[in-house]
């Protein structure tokens, strides 16, 4: 940890003393995402809060203006409990772990309980407040970068989805014709109404949700004047929600239902367009994010996004001449390459089988090995001769120990426990191998079995990682 780093630590650990009245007895870094700010949260016996440490002096100034401004016109959002200028840092309100996105996790896939689409609505409201009261109460003078999403706020989205999306796809296009295009689309956009209060990231992460089930609203940074439209396609089309298209339809007209009638023609005539400008930008982010920066979890974005994108160009396109782009945006949302490219940085986790007699298989990918597990004080069917040339896969041994369940079913439930710690950890830290081995006097059938029961219950636990299993003794390949 660097010495300024060290400082403005100590100086939110001061803020949170001045707030408080105790010093913190706890400053936990907590996990970053798409930006370069760090969020600690600090406790004390009786309190908590979280600490911001931004570099942008700018971005800091535009986020408490808006907290301020957006807080007295009676919107959910974090309360501001202290700011150290100087050093770049300011707390606010802990709102707790629990996000929109978190408990979409938990529902049942893309067909949503009617509480978590009960849950969406409140929060569509809240949006529409935030549009609404927000174009009289923001002071737009704070914005940053720009005080409108405007052509020029456009442009700059569409450069980035090339450069650093296009691009790194190899898709082939027209530089002259797709430049026009851009210049098209963003003339079209700029036609509808763009006095409101443009949230920039209006995304399921970007929602807290506190204990009365109440939406809180963060990382409204970005804002600026813009077009309803945008926040509203970027909660609808958000990648990771993956919202199926009945369940969108239906929050999108419920949306609709908010405005004007006279409002609800022009909304929607530009509303594909913004959703189409917003996927652009998100793709754009995954592509920097995740291959400049190293960071993995936006590449496992990028097959929902094309998802997204299929949608658009096959059933919803703006109806304007933009035909080089409609090309290349088509070929992206088909293309193979960039769906298997997406998973290269995935979590792969190597479950092997072995003899001790022949010793733990080599970790090849350098990390050490992993988790080991011995299964020799199992009951051991190798014992008896009518085993002798089956293995762990083979119904006679698998029916062999489920009369051994007592003493099974506790060794497994201690790996499967001990492994999801792993699981869930490396994948948020972005790692891409995890060995998992199970080792016995032969290699063939306590730890064979045991190999198979742990590979098939995490492909059946984890969705977003590689599974790969390896028998080492030659009787237990077959």
């Amino acid at each position: 940890m660097d010495a300024e780093l060290n400082l403005r630590i100590a100086a939110i650990e001061d803020l949170f003393e001045k707030w408080s009245g105790e010093r913190p007895t706890k400053t936990v870094l907590m996990p970053q995402s798409g930006s370069n700010r760090k969020y600690y949260r600090l406790c004390s016996d009786k309190a908590c809060a979280i600490g911001a440490v931004g570099e942008n002096t700018r971005e800091n100034e535009a986020f408490l203006s808006f907290s301020k401004a957006l807080a007295k016109a009676g919107i959910n959002v974090p309360a501001i409990y202290g700011i150290d200028k100087e050093k770049d840092v300011y707390l606010q309100q802990d709102l707790g772990d629990t996000t929109l996105y978190s408990i979409i996790e938990k529902d049942k896939g893309k067909r949503l309980s009617s509480t978590v689409k009960g849950l969406y609505k409140k929060v569509l409201n809240g949006l529409f407040e935030i549009q609404q009261k927000g174009r009289n109460a923001i002071d737009f003078s704070m914005c940053y970068p720009r005080d409108c999403f405007d052509k020029q706020s456009m442009m700059w989205d569409m450069q980035y989805f090339k450069y650093y999306f296009l691009k790194l796809a190899g898709i082939p296009f027209d530089e002259e014709k797709i430049e026009r295009d851009f210049d098209a689309l963003s003339d079209y956009l700029s036609e509808a109404n763009c006095k409101y209060f443009l949230y920039r990231d209006f995304q399921s992460r970007n929602i807290m949700i506190d204990a009365d089930c109440e939406p809180w609203f963060i990382d409204y940074q970005g804002g600026r004047k813009g077009a309803k439209q945008y926040d509203v396609a970027s909660l609808l089309y958000d990648a990771k929600a993956e919202l199926s298209d009945a369940v969108r339809n239906e929050l999108l007209s419920y949306y609709v239902s908010k405005l004007k009638p006279n409002e609800m023609p022009t909304f929607l005539k530009y509303f594909y367009g913004y959703v189409l400008i917003r996927l652009m930008q998100a793709m754009g982010a995954y592509g920097y994010r995740g291959y400049f920066e190293r960071k993995a979890h936006f590449l496992k974005s990028i097959p929902l996004a094309l998802d997204n994108l299929l949608d658009i160009v096959d059933n919803h396109f703006p109806a304007i001449e933009i035909d080089e782009l409609k090309r290349v945006l088509v070929e992206v949302a088909h293309s193979e390459k960039l769906r298997r490219i997406s998973n290269e940085n995935r979590l792969k986790v190597k479950v092997f089988s072995f003899s001790y007699k022949h010793g733990i298989p080599t970790d090849l990918s350098g990390n050490g090995g992993g988790h080991v597990f011995d299964c020799r004080a199992l009951p051991n069917p190798g014992r008896e001769e009518r085993y002798k040339n089956s293995t762990g896969k083979d119904p006679d041994v698998i029916e062999f120990f489920d009369h051994y369940k007592s003493e099974m079913t506790p060794f497994l439930k201690a790996a499967k426990e001990i492994a999801s710690i792993s699981v869930n950890n490396y994948r948020k830290r972005n790692f891409n191998s995890l060995m998992i081995s199970f080792g016995c006097t032969g290699g063939q059938h306590r730890s064979v079995y045991c190999a198979e029961q742990i590979a098939d219950w995490l492909r059946k636990s984890f969705k977003d990682i590689d599974v790969e299993l390896k028998h080492t003794e030659s009787i237990a390949q077959k």
